[in-house]
């Protein structure tokens, strides 16, 4: 079993998460009654995919030897206004000047392999429970 998060309620409209030796800290919008102090658990969850997805393109060019000065990665999130579980993940990858024309189809394949989007696909099953 994996170790578990922590979630604590500092005020407002703030939830951290303890996760090891890590705080994350969380807020909601101004709007939504928060101070916008950090960012909300949505984009987190957003930002994770992104990670994920860099991390696999890091790890493809430095296995390989491949200078990584130049590249990037950003994502994008699209929601159908009509259907709000109709989404488009769109992560966008710079490569290097010079990137080796016969790997770029697989740096695709690598970035593919990311954990968070493949918990996505396949999701878990989710229960609540209440201790005493």
């Amino acid at each position: 079993m994996a170790q578990p998060l922590e979630v604590s309620f500092p005020g407002g409209k703030r939830v951290d998460v303890k996760v090891g030796d890590f705080d994350i800290a969380t807020d909601q919008a101004v709007k939504n009654g928060g101070d916008a102090s950090a960012p909300e658990p949505f984009m987190l969850f957003l930002a994770s995919i992104a990670a994920c997805g860099g991390i696999y393109a890091l790890n493809f060019c430095q296995t390989r030897d491949i200078p990584i000065d130049g590249l990037g990665l950003s994502m994008d999130w699209e929601r159908d206004p009509q259907d709000a579980q109709n989404t488009l993940a769109r992560l966008r990858l710079r490569l290097p000047a010079g990137f080796p024309q016969q790997y770029r189809d697989s740096i695709v394949r690598a970035i593919d392999l990311c954990a968070v989007k493949k918990n996505i696909l396949q999701p878990p099953t989710f229960e609540v429970l209440i201790e005493d």
